[in-house]
């Protein structure tokens, strides 16, 4: 979807619900990997933080957590200002990339469905950004696209995730223009390739803990300096 198209950004908030699998359940367990360590006062940077869902989850489970949300979408921002209500007070809105968030330190980050529009260089540039703006040891929460890229078994993940879109009522043309999409435009990593990167971007005790079809989600701690 153009996160600059006021009628696709405003259906927005259907389209993680039909094709990520668990999405809800996914966003419930990046609040639960952050209450291990954020304090009830929190502060906590959600970089592509347009639509507002997982900020929603976070501000609802946790009254005392204030949060910087980043995105470089106008619209998608406006979105999230919408979905959150009443709770848009206690988040500090930057248009434009994680560049553009205040120093910190923040006592978490969340990155979800983002980095698989970003390539691997500037990926690698993105979560190093992330990692200066946490404390020590503090937790970075990252799910994207990121499933085998050899030629069989690219084709059989990509394959599994229409199928799931079609499950989910996507029709069958709009599913095929997805998985060519993605294997055509994303710069889209094995799950072992995000895992080197995230340890190359100064993250340690990587974990993952979810795996939807073709989706990974990770968590890990800022070595420090």
């Amino acid at each position: 979807m153009s996160f600059d198209d006021p009628q696709a950004v405003a259906s927005y908030a259907q389209g993680p619900l039909r094709l990520v699998p668990g999405f809800e359940a996914l966003q419930r367990m990046a609040a639960l990997l952050l209450e291990e360590s954020v304090p009830v006062d929190g502060r906590v940077l959600v970089v592509g933080a347009g639509g507002g869902l997982e900020l929603k989850v976070f501000a609802d489970r946790q009254p005392g957590w204030r949060f910087a949300g980043v995105d470089p979408s106008r619209e998608m921002l406006s979105l999230a200002r919408s979905t959150l209500g009443v709770q848009a007070g206690r988040v500090d809105f930057h248009e434009g990339y994680v560049e553009t968030a205040p120093a910190g330190p923040y006592d978490a980050a969340t990155c979800l469905l983002t980095l698989h529009f970003v390539e691997p260089g500037e990926r690698l540039a993105t979560l190093g950004q992330i990692r200066r703006r946490l404390r020590p040891g503090a937790p970075l929460v990252v799910a994207h696209h990121s499933f085998p890229q050899s030629g069989p078994d690219k084709a059989r993940w990509l394959e599994r995730y229409a199928a799931f879109a079609i499950d989910s009522g996507v029709p069958a043309a709009n599913a095929r223009k997805a998985i060519e999409a993605i294997a055509r435009q994303l710069p889209v990593l094995p799950p072992d390739g995000d895992e080197a990167l995230l340890r190359r971007a100064g993250f340690e005790r990587v974990e993952q803990f979810y795996a939807g079809f073709t989706f990974r989600g990770w968590v890990g701690l800022n070595a420090g300096p």
